[in-house]
C-alpha cells in the first residue's frame, strides 16, 4: 500500500475498481496532493469485502475521507459498516448500492472459468466497451491503461475479486446511516452502474449530491479526469 501523510492535510483514501490498482487515480492523486495526502489500497488480497475492509482500516488514520469507483464503492460501503465513525467524507463514483442481481452472477462465474481456464488475456478486450464511452474504444492510450492495469492485477486476484463482488450485501438499507457530505459521480453513459444508480445512492443518504460527468462511461476518474478532479475538489473544499 502507498500511503504518506504530509503535515495535518486531510487522509484522502482512494478506492480503485475491479482489475484496477493506483493508475486509476493518477491525475486526482496529482491535481488533489495540495489539499489531502493520498493513499491508494491495494485491493487484491481478499475475497470478501469484508477481509479487504478490514486490511484497509489497519493501515489508515483514524480518521480520513473516502472515495470508491464501482468496485471501491463497495468496499466503501462495507468500510462504513465497520468503521462509520472513522470516515470523514465520502464520493462514490460509477457504483451502486445494489447487489449482484441472478444474471450479474452467472456473467462473474463465467468470467472466473474464463480467467482459470487460461483466457485470462482475453479479458479487458471483453470488459472494455462497458467500461468506457464508445467514442473512446479507439483512444489506445486509455486502453493500453485498462489492459496494462488488468494484466497486472493477474488471474488470481481478478477472481479474488469478482467473489468479493459477487457476496457483497444490499448497502440499499444502511444509506440513512451515511451522516458524512457525500457526492455521487457517474458517467452519462455508464453501461454498468448508470446514473439512475447514483440517484438512488443520493436519495438515500442525507444531504447527498449526485454529479453526472457528460461524455463519459464507467471509468470516469481515467476518461474525464480534469472533471472528475474539479467535483472532488469541491467535495474535499466542502465544510
Amino acid at each position: 500500500m502507498s500511503a504518506q501523510y504530509r503535515n495535518a492535510r486531510l487522509p484522502l483514501v482512494l478506492l480503485p475498481g475491479l482489475l484496477c490498482d493506483a493508475r486509476l487515480w493518477n491525475h486526482q492523486a496529482s491535481h488533489l496532493s495540495d489539499m489531502a495526502d493520498i493513499s491508494v489500497p491495494d485491493m487484491t488480497g481478499a475475497d470478501s469485502m469484508v477481509a479487504l475492509a478490514g486490511q484497509v482500516l489497519a493501515h489508515m488514520p483514524d480518521r480520513f475521507a473516502l472515495a470508491g469507483l464501482s468496485m471501491g464503492g463497495y468496499l466503501a460501503f462495507e468500510i462504513l459498516r465497520q468503521a462509520p465513525g472513522r470516515v470523514s467524507r465520502l464520493c462514490l463514483l460509477d457504483t451502486t448500492a445494489r447487489p449482484d442481481t441472478a444474471e450479474q452472477r452467472a456473467r462473474r462465474e463465467g468470467l472466473i472459468r474464463l480467467a482459470e481456464g487460461g483466457k485470462f488475456a482475453s479479458i479487458p478486450g471483453l470488459l472494455l466497451p462497458n467500461l468506457i464511452h464508445p467514442d473512446r474504444l479507439r483512444d489506445e492510450s486509455l486502453a493500453g491503461t485498462i489492459t496494462a492495469m488488468a494484466l497486472d492485477i493477474g488471474v488470481e486476484a481478478f477472481c479474488r475479486q469478482q467473489r468479493a463482488i459477487m457476496d457483497r450485501p444490499d448497502s440499499r438499507p444502511g444509506l440513512p446511516s451515511i451522516q458524512v457530505p457525500t457526492l455521487c459521480i457517474v458517467g452519462r453513459e455508464d453501461a454498468i452502474t448508470p446514473p439512475d444508480r447514483a440517484e438512488e445512492m443520493a436519495a438515500g443518504i442525507p444531504g447527498a449530491r449526485v454529479a453526472v460527468v457528460e461524455r463519459c462511461g464507467h471509468l470516469s476518474t481515467l476518461e474525464q479526469p480534469e472533471a472528475v478532479t474539479a467535483l472532488m475538489r469541491e467535495w474535499l473544499a466542502q465544510p
